[in-house]
């Protein structure tokens, strides 16, 4: 199985190479062949390895010995197991559909062969992320994926507005990368080893080991090593307060959307911290630092959703909100749920972000959901497929994101950890939220009145998506125009996804939470209950779906149904008398809680405020006064001290020599006496 192993992490990276630095040789379609043959191989050998892994084959060995520092072994190497092969399937499948969808999103973008070389490279980073064996291997995925983040969300390198979104999420995860960073420092100091298993095997040994931050203040080594991993991962999983590159992302093409805010790079973190529960089990606190931080995110994020009218920002607070739930789940160490949502969701949110760029394409790139409705007759695949993604996140019974959803909804309920009461209410809430956000926009999308059909031409509110030159540059459907259908080349993958979205999760419901998927896999201690008071209350998945209807959460969510139909069906003054009755919260919601606000005015602000401060005081004064001009001056003082005595006449170098002369007779003398 090493070949599948090779292949499956390789095989993007070979397509990535030929699209990328022989692109124009092989033309636009052989790129856009080369890079999906790759991702194909990549699944096909994905998928033959989960199956090997389920027979009970794993692996944990090295590849390659890249250094050797005293007795620490640099190497890249790949363990494989029901994580690793879960997260490769989920990764290269979600990719795949990327990559056909993009074929005909981008078909007359002038930068069609370097976007299929970007999106293979982040197959190929993400690959040796989920594979990695050890904590080098691990932090060269993870700085790689986002490199190649960065090189996607400004793809579009003209507009000012890419730039600025990239810049941000590069420099936000920069933030959190430097936690991930020291956390990867503390283990190596403590535990010795960057191996896995080694560090896994001496974590309990090292439990009561104790550090001192603050002098006088003793920290438990796990609790800061376990906080700073989960810094790192709080930037890639955009948690709060380091969620806010996230939504400007959206700048970029809505191929890049699907796959990076749906199973690949924010659910880096969720894996993160999964492969790490040998050493979160064994801190309460950095679980309870976990559960908060994820219950804020799931329900904050959630609010911020509900006033968006860029339907790719809809999704984008929307997964925002669930990867928060996903860190609930593991905040309640219950990382099996949190990996089986993390799952779940790949699924429907890359078909909801893919619906979303099949909608813009049919309204000409307007991205505005004021400016839609109607569409369900004028785009029958588009509309169903949305529908099917949409039931599934808002946690429809029977659906896939119903037992994942309802699942982390008990996890916390049933938690011990400091913030799991808050993280309960949290999620509950944000049940309520997430039906009625996501029904709001399926509503004005694809149901009542055709407002399209009365904007005028020039009456654009949400920026084109698609655009990179001016020729390219459409701002909606003119009075004439209608909407269309996309192409088989994009309706296909939303297809591909629907059937997923509707039926895997209950049929891994069941092993992935309480058979033997993850044993061995995740740890999880008996002082916390989660797991095993889920287990007591379910049977399988039929009673499990049908027990739903009399719960709490499926009165939420069918709630916030019948609200989101009421407000935008029956009753379109209410959301609007709403705004002006609250306006000061929903100008809060419209600043984003000011959070963007804060960051360029405390710290981009404080930033420049300081570089200024180091440039006029540090460098024109100190470097370019003192230390270069001062020394320049200094030296030409003493060359004219030294002027007055090289005057060149020979008498008077004799009367300084003499001079000279008695001065050391004077000091000698008295010596030779004693």
């Amino acid at each position: 199985m090493k070949t599948a192993y090779l292949l499956a992490a390789f095989a993007p990276l070979v397509g990535a190479i030929l699209a990328g630095l022989f692109g124009k040789t092989l033309g636009r379609r052989l790129s856009a062949y080369v890079t999906i043959a790759g991702v194909a191989v990549s699944m096909f050998a994905s998928f033959a390895t989960l199956q090997d892994v389920l027979a009970g084959n794993t692996f944990n060995g090295s590849l390659y010995e890249w250094a050797v520092i005293g007795s620490v072994k640099l190497e890249v190497g790949f363990l494989v197991d029901s994580l690793t092969a879960t997260m490769m399937c989920v990764v290269t499948f979600v990719s795949l559909m990327v990559h056909i969808y993009t074929m005909g999103y981008m078909a007359d973008d002038p930068g069609y062969q370097r976007f299929f070389a970007y999106i293979s490279l982040f197959t190929f980073s993400m690959m040796m992320l989920v594979m990695s064996n050890n904590f080098l291997q691990l932090f060269f995925g993870w700085e790689a994926v986002g490199l190649v983040s960065y090189l996607l969300i400004g793809f579009w390198y003209t507009r000012p507005t890419a730039i600025y979104a990239n810049m941000k999420a590069f420099l936000v995860n920069r933030v959190g990368d430097f936690g991930f960073a020291l956390g990867i420092g503390l283990v190596l100091a403590y535990f010795g080893s960057l191996d896995y298993a080694e560090v896994f095997k001496a974590a309990p040994a090292l439990s009561a080991k104790t550090l001192e931050l603050i002098p006088g203040q003793a920290w438990s080594l796990l609790t800061v090593t376990c906080i700073c991993l989960f810094i790192g991962a709080m930037g890639k999983s955009a948690q709060f307060p380091l969620h806010v590159w996230l939504p400007d992302s959206m700048e970029g093409p809505t191929p890049i959307s699907a796959l990076i805010h749906a199973a690949t790079m924010v659910t880096a973190g969720i894996f993160m911290v999964a492969r790490m529960s040998p050493l979160f089990e064994m801190s309460p606190t950095a679980l309870g630092f976990v559960i908060t931080i994820g219950a804020i995110t799931a329900l904050f994020m959630g609010f911020l959703g509900i006033i968006q009218n860029d339907i790719k920002r809809v999704v984008a607070y929307s997964t925002l909100s669930q990867l928060g739930y996903m860190t609930v789940a593991l905040g309640a160490s219950a990382y099996s749920v949190a990996v089986f949502h993390l799952l779940t969701h790949a699924f429907f949110k890359a078909l909801l972000f893919l619906a979303a760029g099949s909608v813009i394409i049919g309204m000409h790139h307007d991205q505005d959901i004021r400016n839609m409705g109607g569409l369900r007759k004028y785009m029958p695949v588009t509309w169903i497929t949305s529908l099917i993604g949409t039931l599934a996140l808002i946690g429809t019974p029977f659906l896939s994101g119903f037992y994942s959803k309802e699942n982390i909804i008990e996890a916390a309920k049933f938690a011990d950890v400091p913030g799991a009461t808050f993280a309960y209410y949290a999620v509950l809430i944000g049940v309520f939220v997430t039906a009625f956000y996501s029904l709001r926009m399926y509503f004005l999308v694809f149901h009542g009145k055709e407002r399209w059909m009365n904007k005028p031409a020039d009456d654009h509110h949400g920026h084109d998506d698609h655009a990179h030159d001016d020729h390219d540059h459409h701002h909606g459907l003119g009075p004439h125009d209608k909407p269309h259908e996309s192409p088989a080349v994009v309706t296909i993958p939303l297809v591909a996804l629907a059937i997923p979205s509707l039926f895997i999760g209950l049929y891994l419901v069941k092993p992935f939470l309480f058979g033997d998927v993850f044993k061995d896999v995740i740890t999880v201690l008996p002082q916390h209950p989660a797991m095993a008071s889920i287990g007591e209350h379910f049977h399988d998945w039929f009673s499990y779906g049908l027990h739903a209807f009399v719960t709490l959460p499926f009165w939420l969510m069918l709630g916030g149904v019948v609200t989101a139909w009421y407000f935008y069906m029956v009753n379109p003054a209410v959301p609007a008398a709403l705004m002006r009755t609250f306006k000061p919260v929903y100008h809060l919601l419209e600043q984003k809680y000011y959070l963007d606000r804060i960051n360029d005015f405390v710290f981009a602000g404080g930033a420049r405020a300081l570089g200024g401060k180091l440039w006029k005081y540090g460098d024109q004064f100190v470097i370019d006064g003192v230390a270069v001009n001062g020394s320049a001056k200094l030296i030409g003082w003493f060359s004219q001290a030294l002027r007055w005595i090289q005057t060149g006449y020979i008498y008077h170098y004799a009367i300084a020599m003499i001079a000279g002369v008695a001065l050391l007779l004077v000091w000698f003398v008295p010596l030779i006496k004693r």
